[in-house]
């Protein structure tokens, strides 16, 4: 008995197939089944993940996908081959094209006169017209059959009689096909409630939109015979077995047309890196430099990837020619050809790396350049890109975004009729980006009876929805750019954005495939690097670069080995800050390990506490073997990279290239998509055999599961490295201009521009307030009395003001100066609105003495009428209004400002916070280790590394500086209120010092939000 389904949605049917292409392969595999074909609705989002499922089960993929003609027919579109799967491409990319993002409209123009190579399945709505058979034999002449898809339906006897009549009078034969929505039936639920999802109705209400029972699964061999003659059943393996297309057949090509005339991609790329090393080193190139390029370029044109670096070359050379800031990172940024180009602004030799650690001819691996720009203006270089290459051959890699706890939850909850406050309650149990399931005590917590059946079947059936593919989103910035056009490869659609388009495969899709891609990412770090190395240049007259900051400054080293480092690039986290006392890095090697050691995949493969006890001469530094000495020696003996667990692969356990190249990409994926263990036994087995220890091998598998989530590549921390140092370089030595480039860059980082301006405050810089007499759109700097800069407040810091009004207050101004309230309000043409902003902000004291008298003034400005001249409006006589205190002022700044130059509101609270025993951050330093006590301070940031033992680092403000609090799970999860609400929060723990580093763990938290009364402080959570 054999049979092949040929009509099987997966989950990349979004809100319809209830199952992932895993699940469906391995049960048609189950049930015998000689070929699977994945027919996704108008969509090829998921093929890859189903072609990489079919091959782990070794059952034959159709490639296909379902689609509707306006309205016309509903059809089955099969690949027979790499012609028909051309067609399916550009149809696909034609529907998705025409309509908005998530929806698609499908003509029947659209269908090319010549569609060989794919087959057409008709699913009829109406058996008894012959109309749409007759149009559809025209387009697919000896490649069209009848769908019959029977499901157990009072009338599948007489729709089979009606289907096989139809077959008769078109002369087109009938096959069997299933309409599979599910791998098995036990999901039907969640199919219901998928579909509820879709129609934005409740399951309850859904009605007749829902299945009428749950035979939309893939059913036993033996149920298909009852209701299937072999005949039917036999056809349709004959139909798979036409169907030989396999994704490995696509061939992919670089773009070319970079190359001028009279050169070939290789002379080309050697012209401009010959170009780039006479700017690099005008004093004549180092010999070490030369031979390292020499060896690269060869490498490059022995495996074809000219064409790759000249296309990310052209794309940097755009943006420096726009004065757009921008750095590369990836596999091969780091070389001295990329330093060469501009693509990176490390000299290779800073490092000391090697070119085949990321592009290896034995690997067969594409390189991998990574271009962060400005992030307030990637859109100009994205924009260039799709100018370049128009949009037939270049687009945004998509990203299958998945469904989270919280936003399963809401789903689930909604259509299973919970009310709209018993759904939001719910998604707050989950938490931030959480996929456990809340314990029973959180959901009482907030209400809800865990015993309720109803609950328990809103949890069940979010379990099963965590994780499903959502919809399709663009990815941040990875660009595929192709010679051929890009639907002849893959769909393309629209994307939200207006004038973007993305394919509808992801960056693990694509390199499953083998398309490269370009990322073009933004980063906040770069716009505010950009705008400080501006303001120096400006104001202290020192032309500086990312290449030309000086390297290896001792002041520099010692400020990040102080962990003063608010604000700075990669290490101004809480959880860095701690580390930094311990490892104190004195080189940029040592910085390098610093960005990399402090993620989750080396404190999840417990490799940071061996490392630093090393680094201190607490424990010695030992090697497995003198082979791994190579391969660990600049770490320590600690694996601590990627590149290192890739090496180690090969040096200890016998892997090939190739080999630890598919190790890596199973570290990437092993979270989401699991993958990893068949690793355990291959290593295991190779390191026992090269006579390493059962334990040692255990130890390293645990680490490079570690390693899964967010391992750190050596050469992404060398780059950000570059950028950490110039930031700290910068704060160091220009800290006004430093901190006034970070506000103008916002929002981004950590730390909000209350926090930077107290702590720029604290390192000396005067900061003068936001004025409409003095204040441009951004922050700005003046001399200072001392002789240096102070930091003038800009009006983009006013909440609710727009850019547009703070443009004509400079404009006016630059002609004159602003005589009172009324002129500014005249010249600056000035609605309601922003007069009343600009008061409550403050900044109109200069022209009328404190805000009382100022928002008293704007409410007599009246709007110019055209008729009636200035002149004609009396002056009103000064009116007496009392000062505002200082409290009020306090609560007016925070409100409108987010920030104040008066008091610091801890200082006014701290005769209340005395009386419950209350400790300063100043008073801790004199504090014993070991001793419990009591603090209060402004929440001003929750930190939660991703690390096994869930810590979340809360970082306390108050009028003297930063108290770091170290808040355990059950802690957090016991009093979650005070943990996740409180905006000033009192802790009593434990003090704990190490290398210098003071910290409290936290033993109770209490909520003291109400002494601020309406103080509007805002904390920056879970950044």
């Amino acid at each position: 008995m054999s049979y092949a389904e040929l009509h099987c949605l997966s989950n990349f049917s979004f809100q319809r197939g209830a199952s992932s292409a895993q699940e469906l392969f391995e049960r048609a595999k189950h049930h015998g089944y000689q070929a699977l074909a994945i027919t996704d609705e108008c969509t090829l989002a998921g093929i890859v993940r189903a072609w990489q499922a079919a091959k782990a089960v070794d059952l034959p993929l159709v490639v296909g996908s379902e689609v509707r003609i306006d309205r016309g027919a509903k059809l089955v579109l099969l690949v027979e081959n790499i012609a028909g799967y051309r067609v399916l491409c550009r149809l696909v990319t034609a529907a998705r094209r025409r309509a908005p993002k998530g929806s698609y409209r499908l003509l029947r123009e659209d269908f090319p006169d010549t569609t060989d190579g794919l087959l057409a399945l008709w699913v009829p709505d109406d058996p008894d017209d012959t109309r749409e058979g007759n149009w559809l034999r025209t387009r697919f002449p000896q490649r069209l059959w009848i769908a019959v898809e029977l499901h157990r339906g009072p009338d599948d006897a007489a729709r089979l009689t009606r289907l096989q009549a139809l077959g008769q009078s078109l002369q087109l034969p009938l096959v069997a096909a299933g309409d599979v929505h599910m791998h098995a039936r036990g999901r039907r639920a969640l199919q219901d409630v998928m579909t509820a999802i879709r129609h934005h109705t409740t399951v309850a209400e859904a009605g007749d939109r829902l299945f009428p029972n749950g035979e939309r699964h893939l059913r036993p061999l033996s149920a298909l015979a009852e209701l299937y003659s072999s005949e039917l059943r036999v056809e349709s393996v004959r139909i798979a077995r036409r169907c030989t297309f396999d994704l490995g057949q696509l061939r992919y090509q670089y773009p070319r047309e970079l190359v001028p005339d009279g050169h070939t991609p290789a002379s080309w790329l050697r012209e401009l890196t010959e170009q780039g090393l006479r700017w690099r080193w005008p004093g004549g190139i180092p010999t070490k430099a030369r031979d390292l390029v020499e060896k690269e370029l060869a490498l490059i044109a022995e495996l074809g990837y000219e064409s790759y670096f000249l296309t990310v070359h052209d794309i940097v050379r755009h943006a420096r020619s726009r004065n757009i800031l921008c750095q590369g990172r990836g596999s091969a940024a780091n070389s001295v050809v990329c330093y060469a180009l501009g693509i990176t602004e490390i000299d290779p030799d800073r490092i000391g790396m090697l070119f085949e650690r990321f592009v290896s001819k034995e690997r067969d691996e594409p390189p991998d350049i990574d271009v962060d720009f400005e992030h307030e203006r990637r859109e100009e270089v994205i924009q260039y890109v799709f100018a370049r290459y128009g949009r037939h051959r270049a687009a945004i890699t998509a990203v299958a975004s998945t469904y989270h706890g919280a936003g399963a939850v809401r789903d689930v909850a909604r259509v299973l009729g919970l009310p709209p406050d018993q759904v939001d309650a719910l998604a707050r149990c989950f938490g931030h980006w959480s996929d456990a399931l809340p314990p029973a005590t959180q959901l009482r917590e907030q209400g809800f009876d865990p015993d309720s059946p109803l609950l328990r079947r809103v949890l069940v059936l979010t379990a099963e929805l965590i994780g499903f593919p959502r919809h399709l989103s663009q990815h941040p910035g990875g660009f595929v750019i192709s010679e051929q056009p890009l639907h002849d490869l893959v769909p393309v659609e629209n994307a939200t954005m207006e004038g973007r388009t993305v394919v509808q495969w992801d960056k693990d899709d694509l390199d499953a495939v083998g398309l490269l891609k370009v990322d073009i990412l933004a980063l906040g770090m770069l716009s505010a690097l950009r705008r400080c190395l501006d303001l120096v240049e400006r104001h202290h007259g020192r032309s500086l670069t990312l290449a030309t900051i000086p390297p290896e400054d001792p002041d520099t080293y010692a400020m990040i080995g102080r962990a003063d480092t608010i604000g700075v690039f990669q290490i101004e986290s809480r959880a860095q800050m701690a580390m930094l006392p311990r490892l104190r890095p004195r080189n940029f090697y040592d910085l390098v390990i610093e960005v990399a050691i402090v993620r989750p995949g080396p404190i999840q493969g417990d490799m940071v506490h061996p490392y630093l006890r090393r680094r201190t001469g607490e424990e010695p530094v030992s090697y497995p073997s003198e082979a791994l000495r190579k391969v660990f020696e600049r770490t320590l003996g600690v694996p601590l990279f990627q590149e290192q667990v890739m090496q180690l692969a090969v040096v200890a356990a016998g892997y090939t290239p190739g080999e630890s190249d598919d190790l890596r990409r199973s570290m990437a994926a092993w979270k989401r998509h699991g993958g990893l263990e068949h690793h355990r036994d291959k290593l295991t087995r190779g390191m026992l055999e090269r006579g390493y220890s059962a334990d040692f091998a255990a130890r390293i598998f645990e680490q490079i599961k570690g390693f899964g989530s967010y391992g750190f590549p050596e050469s992404h921390a060398a780059s950000f490295a570059l950028l950490t140092y110039a930031s700290c370089w910068l704060k160091r030595h220009y800290p006004a201009a430093f901190v006034c480039a970070l506000i103008n860059s916002q929002p981004m980082g950590f730390y909000s521009p209350d926090q930077l301006l107290q702590d720029v405050r604290r390192h000396g810089v005067a900061v003068m307030p936001a004025d409409v007499r003095h204040s441009d759109w951004d922050c700005t700097l003046e001399p200072d009395r001392r002789g240096g800069h102070a930091l003038r407040m800009g009006l983009r810091m006013v909440r609710g003001l727009a850019e547009d009004d703070a443009r004509r207050i400079e404009q006016a101004r630059a002609g004159q100066a602003f005589v009172d309230i009324a002129d500014l309000c005249e010249r600056a043409a000035l609605d309601a609105r922003a007069r009343e902003r600009l008061a409550d902000a403050g900044t109109l004291r200069g022209l009328a003495g404190h805000r009382h008298r100022a928002r008293w003034a704007v409410a007599g400005v009246e709007e110019q009428r055209p008729l009636f001249g200035a002149a004609t409006q009396p002056r009103e006589q000064p009116v007496v209004l009392p000062l505002p205190g200082i409290g009020e002022d306090l609560q007016a700044d925070y409100a409108t400002l987010g920030t104040t130059l008066e008091r610091h509101p801890m200082a006014l609270l701290r005769a209340q916070l005395r009386v419950r025993r209350c400790r300063s951050s100043k008073e801790l330093v004199a504090i014993p280790p070991g001793r419990h006590i009591v603090v209060a301070g402004l929440v001003v940031g929750r930190q939660r590394p991703q690390t096994a033992s869930g810590v979340t680092f809360v970082t306390l403000e108050d009028e003297h500086g930063m108290i770091n609090v170290v808040v355990w799970r059950q802690l957090a999860e016991r009093q979650r209120r005070p943990f996740l609400e409180s905006r000033l929060l009192m802790v009593e723990g434990k003090l704990e010092a190490e290398s210098g580093v003071r910290h409290l763990i936290a033993r109770n938290l209490h909520d003291l939000t109400p002494l601020l009364s309406s103080l509007d402080v805002r904390s920056r959570d879970f950044r």
